[in-house]
């Protein structure tokens, strides 16, 4: 198509459809539609590794109470009550003695396993830039994949203490709540709402876990780097711990508040230490993830 202009000299206008974009993408492309939640998470969930990780999960608790069946009698008492003592107690025992044992070491593989695979795994076999070459948006892909590993985490996280609290309740009957150390009775019905606060706790006690991993995971193209970094942040963590000279600088380190959620099973709750963990944890995991969202950005995933 052609114009006239005051000299009288054709000046040219591009031909563009109605349907097509100024900024020249194809018609009917819209980049909040690429990548969808619900293909991300079927594709996640399709995975081996989703599969056996939660089938573990799910199967801990029961493999426990055998434990404890065929162990019975057979323990060393000792002066003060071990939260593995009152294990048999009930179902909120039998729970809480399951999530002490797997919050530290279990926990964190699984967390770290959903976050540290999810974009490194992509690149490993070559299917990253594929996927950005569709286009998806790189903020988007990232956000997607952030938004369904941190689901799966989170899904690991509450089962495996559900799952304590129905084969704890099944074998050892639903009872009142016996406290570590002192061993005085707390009813269950009033303990059961505190129980559901802690399992939140556990739950955001493993942010900086999966944001450790999530930043690995867009920095290399080795999933099982990205997975040990981030436990070997928890090793390291714990070592330190143990420091005592230190002091309160302990406090500052991503897993010194790990355990504060036993302070909500007391006869009287305290959250204060839980409250400082929350701030600790948000604020490591909000720095980590901004740097993954910045590293991403300025990535060859060519390369």
């Amino acid at each position: 198509m052609s114009d006239a202009n005051g000299s009288g000299t054709a000046v040219a206008v591009p031909a563009t459809g109605a349907g097509s974009p100024r900024d020249g993408s194809a018609s009917g492309y819209l980049p909040r539609h690429t990548l969808p939640l619900a293909v991300e998470i079927v594709r996640q969930f399709k995975r081996r590794r989703t599969l056996v990780m939660f089938g573990l999960l799910l199967a801990l608790p029961w493999i426990l109470v055998v434990a404890f069946q065929v162990g019975a009698g057979s323990g060393q008492p000792t002066g003060t009550l071990r939260i593995s003592d009152l294990a048999t107690e009930g179902g909120l025992n039998f729970a809480a003695f399951a999530l002490s044992v797997s919050a530290g070491f279990l926990l964190v593989v699984a967390v770290a396993l959903f976050c540290g695979d999810t974009v490194a795994s992509e690149a490993s076999w070559s299917s990253l830039r594929y996927l950005l070459a569709a286009p998806i948006p790189r903020d988007r892909l990232l956000r997607q994949k952030l938004v369904v590993a941190m689901g799966y985490s989170a899904a690991a996280v509450i089962c495996l203490p559900l799952m304590a609290l129905l084969a704890g309740t099944l074998a050892f009957g639903w009872n009142d709540v016996r406290v570590p150390g002192t061993g005085e009775t707390i009813a269950a019905l009033d303990v059961l709402p505190r129980f559901g606060v802690v399992i939140v706790y556990a739950l955001i006690s493993q942010f900086v876990v999966a944001a450790l991993a999530f930043l690995l995971s867009v920095s290399t193209d080795s999933p099982l780097g990205a997975v040990g970094g981030a436990v070997g942040l928890v090793i390291v963590s714990n070592i330190l711990q143990a420091v005592e000279a230190l002091g309160s600088l302990r406090e500052f380190l991503p897993t010194f508040w790990n355990t504060a959620w036993l302070d909500a099973l007391a006869p009287q709750p305290e959250y204060g230490g839980m409250i400082k963990g929350v701030a600790v944890s948000v604020t490591y995991s909000a720095i980590l993830v901004a740097l993954a969202f910045r590293r991403f950005r300025r990535r060859d995933v060519v390369s």
